[in-house]
């Protein structure tokens, strides 16, 4: 069975999964980014720190979404040769990975850096993935798409 290129998955992400995913022959440059959890959170009466997130996600759309990005990406950008987007659902713990993206181009000057913060901004736009944050004393949901202005 060939590997996704765009996953919503529940298992723990990992760079090394990415990477194998975009590499190619023809590619000597490979962008990847990493979103994490972090340790806490601004709110409207200040930082607090957060216990861990949870995602859900509508998997089939969600998944349908990021390869409409890939699409755009490689429109916008036409050197680049792979695009991946794997995103994590479930429990994720402070510093644990919650989106990986991954773009592949023959050189580091072809549009790789600008796709990839292209696909995170249009990933956090669009794609239907909920995040709570939860804290010791209380959580709250966080809703999904956004539109964000890209320029």
């Amino acid at each position: 069975m060939p590997t996704k290129l765009f996953e919503i998955t529940d298992q723990p992400l990992s760079q090394d999964d990415i990477l194998r995913r975009v590499s190619r022959p023809d590619c000597g440059g490979i962008v990847t980014f990493a979103g994490t959890v972090r340790g806490s959170t601004a709110t409207d009466s200040g930082e607090r720190g957060t216990d861990f997130l949870e995602y859900e996600a509508y998997t089939e759309m969600a998944e349908k979404m990021m390869a409409q990005i890939g699409d755009e990406v490689m429109q916008q950008w036409p050197l680049v040769k792979a695009i991946s987007i794997l995103h994590r659902i479930g429990r994720c713990e402070i510093e644990e990975p919650t989106v990986l993206i991954a773009v592949a181009t023959p050189h580091r000057g072809d549009g790789c850096f600008d796709a990839c913060r292209y696909a995170i901004e249009r990933l956090k736009a669009i794609v239907p993935i909920w995040k709570q944050e939860n804290w010791s004393d209380g959580s709250v949901w966080i809703e999904g798409p956004r539109q964000l202005d890209l320029e």
